[in-house]
């Protein structure tokens, strides 16, 4: 049954009140904040938002709640205008709109300013890194029989240390061979091709094989494991403005489970904004995610967990400061 105009006014005017201050919604309450038509005819109305299974009452004579059926519409009638917050996330862009940062500080600055600014914890799972274009290599041998790697892309620095004994000569040789060969191209293409070059590299590369091998296995496990970044400044947050300890106690045990974290991360779609609610089909938290994507590939997934009231709006606008800001970067091959 499609909503009428006034219905949804009703229905998202009791979604936001009792995401600010836990207040169910009355008839009484509705006509104080504005609409024209008589109590009466709210109290109809809110009879058939609670038939409809878009709001509940809590008691028998008191006033009603959002049930995850109303959140969730709230979310899709209201999401799709969502802007970006400049003025609140300006950090997020200076952080990300330098390439010559470790890809991991990155991660955790992006983390940690959006946590900061939604009050809620936020997480990352880097799961998209053979996506990230190749820009240089810079391999420098250490004093303790070993190298250190810092691998350009499009996104920021991935640094790797290898157990490698290696001259100088040899890391130079080896940075620059890499940086001829796969500038411009994607870790994917690397990972991919590397193995075919061999037999034809050989002899270019006979004295510096053994960093160039160590760095390849180096890249398979990094791009086979996922970088899950938990920020958990917003965590107090969860027990503030009437949240009950139940509902924190949700939030903080998944922040503990990798597993679920990951699983919570899964998008269905591509390049959006999505929500989960939770009590939608079996959740335990609501959670605002969205990819990160760089030169339109995934990199990562970024989420904003916490419980079922909460600000939808307000997080989806921090995180589309993330989207647009590495949408906007291109890659220099």
């Amino acid at each position: 049954m499609e909503l009428s105009e006034r219905k949804k006014q009703i229905l998202c005017m009791a979604v936001e009140e009792y995401i600010k201050d836990s207040s169910p919604i009355t008839s009484g309450g509705i006509k104080y904040k504005g609409l024209t038509c008589s109590t009466a005819t709210l109290r109809n109305e809110l009879n058939t938002l609670e038939a409809m299974g878009y709001l509940r009452q809590l008691h028998t004579s008191g006033g009603r709640v959002p049930t995850a059926q109303g959140y969730r519409y709230y979310v899709e009638a209201l999401l799709g205008g969502v802007e970006a917050s400049d003025s609140e996330l300006d950090e997020v862009k200076n952080l990300i709109s330098s390439r010559t940062t470790s890809l991991n500080e990155i991660i955790s600055g992006i983390a940690k300013v959006v946590s900061r600014a939604t009050n809620y914890p936020t997480f990352i799972m880097l799961n998209g890194i053979e996506n990230l274009i190749l820009t240089e290599f810079r391999i420098i041998p250490l004093l303790d029989s070993s190298v250190m790697v810092l691998i350009g892309t499009n996104a920021g620095y991935i640094n790797e240390t290898l157990p490698v004994n290696a001259t100088l000569t040899e890391c130079q040789d080896a940075s620059n061979y890499l940086t001829k060969n796969f500038k411009g191209t994607t870790i994917s293409f690397m990972l991919e091709n590397m193995t075919e070059l061999e037999e034809g590299m050989k002899g270019e590369i006979e004295a510096f094989s053994k960093v160039v091998g160590s760095l390849i296995t180096g890249l398979k496990k990094l791009n086979n494991q996922k970088l899950l970044n938990v920020e958990r400044t917003g965590s107090v947050k969860l027990l503030e403005n009437g949240k009950s300890v139940e509902e924190a106690k949700k939030v903080l045990q998944i922040l503990d489970d990798k597993e679920k974290l990951e699983k919570s991360l899964e998008l269905r779609g591509k390049g959006e904004i999505e929500v989960d609610i939770a009590e939608e089909e079996g959740k335990d938290c609501s959670v605002v995610k969205a990819p990160i994507l760089v030169d339109g590939r995934q990199l990562a997934s970024i989420g904003v967990i916490g419980p079922q009231r909460m600000d939808y709006l307000g997080i989806a606008s921090a995180l589309k400061v993330v989207i647009d800001e590495l949408n906007s970067l291109k890659g220099d091959g």
